[in-house]
């Protein structure tokens, strides 16, 4: 079947799965964004420290719920369904429900028993124990949609997923913020009134401060759980009353079923070494957490003056007269440039997502020919939509960041991160897709050790690059560069190792690469001709970023053209994109 099947019988290819999954990631990441922003007002750079540390403390199990299962899921779906064994394709998920939920309940208790240890012992960051302890729930609830998400998307019909994923987002929008604003509001009056917090008399003003924070990201965090928990209710009463789409004969004409013991064999035997690279993947963020404020804290305990020079004016008094609390303010600053970073991974994630069933088919089938195509396709149009993406997001840093976070003390700290961190998702949006196709191929246990490697590169240089005052946290940032630099390369050269396919650098990398420096110098100078122009403050900053955008966008798109970066077959998976490629065609232009 050299395209998925989707949900009233239709075919649908690589580029349309990826556009559904990209809608529904952009829309995801305006959400998050709109959450994110206000959050960072209502609890601050530490309460937004906090905040992360939970998150990636349960990264691990997260990224195996949201990432590895599906995908596992999805890989035998897809492949059972290409052959014509839709029977099962159907058993796949009955196989899988009761395994993810064990793994779910196994993963939430081991970390509810070690989130204290790892705020007393780890971090340091005491204050993080009440985030993690309200995070908990979700990573049993992510683990049971992971096997509703894995099947539709091994059938090709990406709409489920991105639709609650959409659905999860707008919950922990409206619950989330909601909640945080009420509680860090509702313990600073009992402080004010009574000199407690939560009925608890702390040892001073600042105490209290970082206690109210601290509640208010547990409060944020409890919409986060919220939402997962509505997520899957969507997607259990979406295949209760509406199935999964798959026209009635196919099942009847398929083979029976092979045993439940084979489907639970197979499905571990491609789940354990995706979920170890999605393992894997997920410690970037947890030796982030983790290395980060203990070696910015060796700092402050030895050097403390370097550090503070390099920060003049950028801290704020409370955190000076508390030197402790300075590694999780900075840790703040430092996610909030990723949070801006990983909306461009985010949509590469769509891409791999969508890639994993169409490179697994066309493996499937044995042709070499169509291996070759969806595999320079995939890679392609990540390159087309993230390099822009990612440079712009270099070149735009300072405008960026005030534009999400207004002119604060922590602007500048967040912008110097976020200028390396586009530079690194250069690199880092290319792996999601290079991982799912080594998954396709039956390379997973390769890209697991390639993955180890990456992490142990970024652990040295976030352990040495971190304790160097005039680094410190921007140490993390080279760590995460040098390290997907390193994975991208390597998952390259396994693929071409796997498959004996050589991908086109000049279409795959050079050319969108061109394109895409010449629209960041584009918007860049744009930017710096329009600020004098328009009015001072936020507003006016805001819309000439916007213009700059706007002008390298165009300026990209000319560029691509002119060099020819589109083909056909791009445009006609898109609607209306069979009269778009025509009218270039005729201009010359693809």
């Amino acid at each position: 079947m050299a395209q998925m099947r989707g949900q009233r019988g239709k075919r649908h290819g690589f580029l349309h799965g990826a556009l559904v999954l990209t809608a529904g990631m952009a829309v995801v990441k305006v959400l998050g964004a709109l959450f994110k922003v206000p959050l960072t007002y209502a609890i601050g750079e530490y309460g937004i420290g906090l905040f992360n540390l939970a998150y990636h403390f349960y990264g691990p199990v997260f990224t195996l719920a949201t990432a590895g299962f599906p995908l596992a899921v999805a890989q035998l779906v897809s492949e059972s369904s290409s052959l014509g064994r839709w029977n099962d394709a159907r058993q796949v998920k009955q196989v899988a429900m009761p395994l993810f939920l064990g793994v779910g309940a196994l993963g939430l208790g081991a970390m509810a028993c070690l989130a204290p240890l790892y705020c007393r012992w780890v971090t340091g960051a005491a204050y993080a124990l009440a985030p993690m302890l309200a995070l908990a729930p979700a990573v049993l609830l992510a683990c049971a949609a992971s096997v509703y998400r894995g099947y539709y998307e091994g059938l090709g019909n990406m709409v489920p997923t991105a639709f609650s994923q959409v659905l999860e987002a707008a919950v922990k929008l409206a619950l989330g913020l909601a909640a945080a604003w009420w509680a860090v509001a509702f313990f600073q009056g009992e402080y004010a009134a009574q000199g407690t917090v939560l009925g608890l008399v702390p040892d001073s003003q600042e105490q209290a401060l970082f206690f109210t924070l601290s509640l208010g990201a547990a409060a944020a965090l409890l919409g986060v759980t919220a939402g997962s928990l509505v997520s899957l209710l969507y997607l259990a009463l979406r295949f209760r009353f509406h199935g999964d789409g798959t026209v009635p004969r196919l099942y009847r004409q398929s083979p029976p079923a092979r045993g439940k013991g084979e489907t639970r064999r197979r499905l571990w035997a491609i789940t354990v070494p995706i979920a170890l690279a999605s393992l894997t993947t997920s410690l970037a963020g947890l030796i982030d957490a983790t290395f980060l404020q203990s070696r910015v804290g060796a700092i402050l305990q030895t050097e403390p003056q370097r550090l503070l020079e390099v920060y003049q004016g950028q801290i704020p008094a409370a955190y000076q007269r508390d030197i402790q609390a300075i590694p999780t303010y900075l840790y703040g600053c430092y996610s909030l440039a990723m949070t801006i970073y990983l909306l461009v991974p985010g949509i590469t994630q769509a891409f791999g997502t969508s890639a994993l069933p169409s490179v697994t088919s066309a493996w499937a089938r044995g042709s070499q020919t169509e291996l070759r195509g969806r595999m320079e396709t995939v890679v392609r149009v990540t390159s087309l939509f993230c390099f822009p993406a990612g440079i712009g997001m270099a070149a735009l840093a300072q405008p960026i960041a005030r534009l999400f976070y207004g002119e604060s003390q922590s602007t500048p700290i967040v912008a110097r991160s976020l200028a390396l961190l586009g530079i690194a998702s250069l690199a880092s949006s290319l792996c999601g897709p290079f991982s799912s196709m080594l998954q396709a191929v039956g390379k997973a246990g390769w890209n697991v050790r390639l993955l180890v490697a990456a992490m142990a590169l970024k652990l040295a240089a976030n352990w040495f690059l971190c304790a160097i005052p005039e680094v410190n946290i921007q140490g993390a940032a080279l760590g995460t560069l040098a390290s997907y630099l390193f994975l991208a390369a390597a998952q390259l050269g396994c693929l071409r190792r796997a498959t004996g396919v050589r991908l086109s650098w000049l279409g795959s990398f050079l050319r969108p690469l061109a394109c895409a420096l010449l629209c960041g110098m584009g918007a860049r100078l744009a930017y710096g001709a329009l600020g004098p122009l328009l009015p001072s403050g936020r507003w006016g900053d805001g819309a000439a970023l916007l213009a700059a955008v706007a002008f390298g966008a165009g300026l990209y798109l000319a560029a691509l053209l002119l060099l020819r970066g589109i083909r056909k077959s791009d445009l006609q998976s898109l609607p209306k994109g069979q009269k778009i490629a025509k009218t270039l065609e005729k201009q010359g232009w693809i």
